[in-house]
């Protein structure tokens, strides 16, 4: 498929688990690096934002009271879609939003959609860049400013951006041009230095293939993959976030490791 759907969420804390609850998502679609669609919106769960929250992303209380509500706008979303692969930067952290706030829409929604993260694509092809942050990185690649930093629409256009760029690096230096989004979301998870082997096999999708199954086989089922993304995400999470919000993302962390 060649529409990638490039998503953020905007949330009132760190986790679906411990009953935090998205405030807004934005989606831009692209098809061959370019922008074909945009979806954006506010959305009212019926929790409460803290002072914190309002700050850091600038969405209050008045302004999600004012939203349709979430049920509304996941279908919505989940319909703007149409059952395209999803990509984000810290993608563990968006999959369990996305898959948690659809869940609510019942059984028959569909929440397994396939994600890649461009923040692990990352720091496979980066590894020098000291941060791996969404505006560190789109300052290291010198990608243009989509408006205020921690609203979903921003943050998913510079996230469409780095994904662009990452595809052309990815092209340049492995030749994966033709290669389809489960293979971007396995690279994302192979060393470095595994890929360039690979990348000078002739089965390079299969060579792809063949070290993510052995990767996933070390680590185990799934959830242990996520508690490793979940690791990530602690260390790339603004130092003031974490500073007040410890014992929530410790208690979090802690139910990832139980898993």
């Amino acid at each position: 498929m060649s529409v990638l759907g490039v998503i953020d969420f905007e949330t009132t804390g760190l986790s679906p688990a411990m009953g935090d609850r998205a405030t807004e998502v934005a989606i831009v679609l692209l098809e061959h690096g370019q922008v074909v669609g945009r979806f954006q919106s506010l959305m009212n769960a019926g929790v409460r934002i803290s002072a914190f929250i309002e700050q850091y992303t600038g969405i209050t209380n008045a302004m999600v009271q004012a939203a349709p509500p979430a049920e509304e706008v996941m279908a919505e979303a989940l319909r703007f879609v149409q059952g395209a692969p999803l990509v984000a930067h810290n993608a563990s952290f968006d999959q369990r939003f996305w898959s948690t706030e659809l869940r609510r829409l019942g059984p028959d929604a569909k929440t397994d959609h396939a994600f890649a993260c461009t923040l692990l694509l990352s720091r496979r092809l980066y590894p020098h860049v000291s941060s791996y942050r969404l505006q560190s990185l789109a300052s290291y690649h010198a990608l243009p400013s989509a408006g205020r930093a921690h609203r979903a629409m921003a943050d998913a256009e510079v996230a469409a951006s780095l994904l662009a760029r990452i595809q052309q690096d990815l092209r340049r230096e492995y030749e994966l041009d033709a290669a389809p989004h489960e293979h971007r979301e396995r690279a994302a998870r192979v060393d470095r230095s595994a890929l360039e082997v690979v990348a000078d096999e002739q089965h390079l999708r299969v060579g792809l293939a063949r070290l993510l199954d052995e990767a996933r086989e070390c680590a185990g089922v799934r959830e242990r993959c996520l508690v490793d993304d979940d690791q990530l995400a602690a260390s790339e999470l603004p130092p003031v976030l974490l500073a007040q919000h410890p014992t929530h993302f410790a208690a979090h962390a802690r139910q990832q490791f139980r898993r």
